[in-house]
């Protein structure tokens, strides 16, 4: 299973892939930023790096990419391949960091890559303000990030929320504003439960049962499901017998011992 985490730079999603690995024990994916070759002189000079740092970036999350697929694992990606091609590319072209013809030959190599793999089964985006964002950078402080321009960061949230707009696969949205998952623990909650809803079909609802959702491609059902109610009785060996004929009589009537104390499932 292959499950991604997206979103703007510093929003968080390197701290929640650390927190969802420990949490599920899946096999984490990082991106490369301590051993990356190129970002600290793209920060420096954007137009000179573009090309080579997207071109690194591509060949690194591609080869992820096909590593997953060949996996038995269930793995957990900090960014993606689409991020590169379809916001940080078209970003830095459209604001004059990369030229016409380095754009295409980068476009061009993407959707090749692209006829050979498929969507992530859940794609989480961490979607944040531009004023959240540059406080956690300057949090984290890292030297060659506190050159970043603010309209190119404006620039990639922008186009965040038009590829998420029309993301075509099975899609968590994170609001990385409210939910401070990394310090509140009941924010943290809240996203996994919303993760096992869109992974494993249930979630707690309101009346202490589970929602089952099944997905068959876009389309979705959800029923109700609720456990059985458990009533004490005194459930003597009469009881037992009787519980034990009901419900070879086809009726959810049994005896169970919990603690000491003997309880039925009410009918």
């Amino acid at each position: 299973m292959h499950i991604a985490i997206a979103g703007n730079i510093g929003s968080g999603k390197t701290t929640l892939t650390r927190m969802l690995v420990k949490r599920y024990g899946w096999t984490p994916r990082y991106e490369p930023v301590d051993v990356n070759p190129y970002l600290e002189d793209f920060y420096k000079d954007m137009y000179r790096w573009s090309f080579n740092l997207q071109i690194y970036f591509l060949n690194k999350r591609f080869r992820d990419v096909v590593d997953i697929s060949k996996s038995k694992d269930t793995i957990i990606q900090d960014r993606t391949i689409f991020e590169d091609a379809r916001i940080f590319a078209p970003n830095l072209h459209a604001q004059g960091y990369m030229s016409d013809r380095d754009f295409k030959n980068y476009s061009d190599l993407f959707d090749l890559m692209m006829s050979l793999v498929g969507t992530p089964d859940l794609m989480i985006y961490i979607r944040s303000s531009i004023p959240n964002l540059i406080s956690q950078i300057s949090k984290r402080g890292r030297d060659f990030e506190q050159s970043i321009r603010i309209d190119y960061l404006t620039g990639l949230n922008d186009r965040y929320e038009e590829w998420i707009a029309n993301y075509p696969g099975r899609l968590l949205i994170v609001d990385g504003d409210t939910l401070k998952f990394e310090s509140n623990p009941e924010d943290f909650k809240a996203i996994t439960e919303q993760i096992d809803a869109k992974l494993y079909g249930l979630f707690p609802d309101a009346e202490g049962g589970y929602k089952a959702t099944k997905y068959e491609g876009k389309k979705q059902t959800t029923r109700h499901i609720h456990p059985p109610r458990l009533t004490e009785l005194p459930c003597s060996e009469e009881g037992v017998s009787h519980a034990r004929s009901s419900a070879h009589a086809g009726r959810q009537h049994a005896c169970s011992t919990t603690s000491g104390r003997q309880y039925k499932d009410s009918e």
